[in-house]
């Protein structure tokens, strides 16, 4: 898939899509087969606990708020205008711990399957079968007690 010119408003998807995924909301930006980006949404609160990209390197630009992040075995915490660089393989997750929302643009490279992960997860509720699906997807959940902190 080609990349095709044009200008993906604030708030809104490429594709007219929302996909509410364990309380934060993401909406696709753009994609083609050298990347996928796309919006979130991510209420006081939420966060997404340790991963692995198998197959792709991950970035998150902050737009709002702060996230706290557990980046390749350290903590840090990430700010408006501030770029993460997350490489393939390493773990990773990010939290707001804040009693605000966040927003911020994520991009993955190459596109790969989060798009069609990001579908099957739409409205699921179920922690076991996200990290199922997920892991069909080439992402890769670590155990709930494998980081301390998270």
């Amino acid at each position: 898939m080609d990349l095709t010119a044009g200008i993906t408003k604030a708030g809104e998807s490429i594709t007219g899509e929302e996909w509410r995924i364990l309380g934060h909301i993401y909406h696709a930006k753009h994609e083609c087969d050298s990347s996928f980006s796309f919006e979130t949404y991510d209420p006081a609160g939420t966060f997404v606990p340790p991963h692995i990209h198998t197959t792709q390197d991950e970035f998150i630009y902050v737009l709002e708020g702060r996230f706290d992040l557990y980046l390749d075995g350290q903590w840090m915490q990430a700010h408006p205008g501030d770029l993460v660089r997350m490489p393939k393989g390493v773990p990773h997750g990010y939290y707001n711990k804040t009693d605000k929302p966040s927003r911020a643009l994520f991009w993955v490279s190459p596109a790969g399957k989060l798009k069609n992960l990001f579908e099957q997860l739409h409205d699921l509720t179920d922690p076991d079968e996200v990290v199922k699906r997920s892991a069909a997807h080439d992402v890769d959940f670590l155990p709930p007690d494998a980081v301390k902190g998270g």
